[in-house]
């Protein structure tokens, strides 16, 4: 469980850091995700490196390429989409990959955790809806692939052994692709360094060693208990606010909290206690 609230608030980190780069610097998408991807790959080289230095990174090409999707849908989304609205299609998209495939391999939804699954889509609802909006068709389908992409790194990672080596292995395949991009779009290139050192953060630790920690939670956790678990990264988002820039506690955030908080935690127990039981 310190695992995965570790993750999750590096999900957290990585949302606040993207959107501080693509809205309030001149680095531009591309570049962004560029930076995001080496940074990340070179933290995580590092650190296998210092755990084993015989050791090599792992992954696999199809997690990779998921991941590199997932990266560059995302940055090119939210230049045009608000935080509400690509809440929404993130997640949506990320519930419906990661719940559809837990149905598919067996898994079960009873009562208990329809009923928090519900409390907890309404709580997001009532989180993000201010700052819902019509979005561009092109960033909104953006925004759906980067969540289709995620769920189906999310669901690749139940499987990782090692996941430090499995998500350093992903991040170093998912370079070149990310430096293609970025060649095919250098004639709309822009580059600062408080941009750059926003990517650098957001691929080192945001994102290289949050989802290391994710891999490592993910073997512990049925698909659809991810799934509910990832609904809580908007609410820590908002919250974050409220520490880091004295942002006031409404009445809306507080029970967007209460009704996110109490539904993940009836949505979730019962499948992690099952988990835990059958090991």
């Amino acid at each position: 469980m310190l695992v995965t609230g570790f993750a999750l608030l590096a999900f957290a980190a990585n949302s606040i850091l993207c959107r501080m780069a693509l809205r309030d610097t001149s680095i531009d998408p591309a570049s962004f995700t560029s930076v995001r991807i080496v940074a990340g790959a070179i933290t995580l080289w590092i650190l296998v490196r210092l755990g084993n230095r015989r050791a090599s990174v792992a992954g696999t090409w199809i997690s990779s390429f998921a991941l590199l999707a997932y990266a560059i849908a995302f940055s090119f989304a939210y230049v045009a989409v608000t935080a509400g609205t690509g809440a929404l299609l993130l997640f949506g998209a990320v519930q419906l990959i990661m719940i559809s495939a837990g149905l598919a391999a067996g898994e079960r939804i009873d009562f208990s955790m329809a009923l928090g699954w519900m409390l907890a889509v309404a709580g997001l609802v009532i989180l993000v809806f201010p700052g819902v909006s019509a979005a561009p068709a092109t960033q909104s389908a953006l925004m759906l692939c980067a969540g289709a992409a995620w769920g189906v790194y999310s669901l690749r990672g139940r499987r990782s052994s090692d996941p430090l080596r499995d998500t350093a292995g992903n991040f170093a395949r998912a370079v070149p692709g990310a430096l293609l991009i970025s060649a095919i779009m250098w004639r709309h290139s822009s580059l600062d360094r408080t941009g750059m050192a926003l990517a650098a953060l957001s691929g080192s630790l945001a994102s290289g060693v949050g989802y290391a920690a994710w891999y490592t939670a993910l073997p512990r956790l049925r698909a659809i208990a991810a799934a509910n678990l990832q609904l809580s990264v908007p609410l820590i988002t908002s919250l974050a606010g409220v520490v880091l820039f004295a942002e006031p506690i409404t009445v809306r955030l507080a029970s967007a909290s209460v009704l996110l908080l109490g539904g993940i935690a009836l949505a979730t127990r019962h499948s992690i206690k099952s988990r835990a039981g059958s090991r």
